[in-house]
């Protein structure tokens, strides 16, 4: 009997880092706000140097994680599964902190970015258990990324384009900017709150009345808020 020596099969398994996490789910945020991504873009938006990025898009399109065409970064179809999960778990993280431990508003995101690397498929699965897969995260943003386009397609507009002497109501905040977060609380402008945009200026500051206040608010942070028309333009 002729003994057959064992057959050898290298099986190449592609180890989903932090970093890749990261950079993945940041092209994805960055194309659903409409920007052409480029690596300037991504070492901006990540505050790494522009060797790093070089590096990292390396091994990214070598994972057959992005295609790079011109200079411009696209998700593969693995890729945009990378940065879907991702993105799913930092939103039921952001949930979980806020619904569950009752962290403030304007806090969740940080706490998020970190623990979203650490969350494992069963935590996940309990999580989503727990808190169901259509909420809305604190900032006002559901689950599936919406780009402009599809929040004008439902009626939704930057503050700083809303219509004079009309009532609107605030839908979501640009999140990633704590500073900005904080800002907006001590002015109580959060998602849902309801607001009327009395005058602009020629220099782009609006004048909002918010329950029975007036605040100004320049151009740069009306520009990180979707609002929508409310239909009731009689609410005093």
């Amino acid at each position: 009997m002729v003994k057959c020596k064992p057959i050898q099969v290298a099986v190449e398994v592609m180890i989903i880092t932090i970093s890749k996490e990261n950079y993945l789910k940041a092209i994805a945020e960055a194309h659903a706000e409409g920007k052409t991504v480029i690596p300037a873009l991504l070492a901006h938006w990540l505050s790494v140097t522009p060797p790093a990025i070089t590096t990292a898009l390396k091994r990214l399109r070598r994972d057959g994680l992005v295609t790079i065409d011109k200079g411009r970064i696209q998700l593969t179809s693995e890729g945009r599964k990378v940065s879907e999960r991702t993105i799913l778990r930092h939103h039921l993280i952001e949930r979980m902190l806020s619904e569950v431990f009752g962290m403030e508003w304007f806090e969740v995101h940080d706490e998020a970015e970190l623990l979203e690397h650490a969350v494992s498929p069963a935590f996940e699965k309990k999580l989503v258990k727990m808190l169901g897969h259509g909420g809305i995260c604190p900032h006002g943003n559901a689950l599936a990324i919406m780009n402009t386009e599809q929040r004008r397609k439902k009626g939704q507009c930057l503050l700083g384009e809303a219509e004079t002497g009309s009532r609107y109501r605030v839908c979501s905040v640009y999140e990633r900017d704590r500073s900005l977060l904080e800002f907006l609380e001590k002015r109580g402008i959060r998602p849902g709150t309801h607001l009327k945009v009395e005058s602009r200026n020629y220099d782009g500051i609006a004048i909002l009345k918010i329950e029975r206040k007036r605040i100004a608010l320049g151009s740069p942070v009306a520009e990180r808020i979707w609002v929508a028309r409310e239909r009731n333009q009689n609410i005093r």
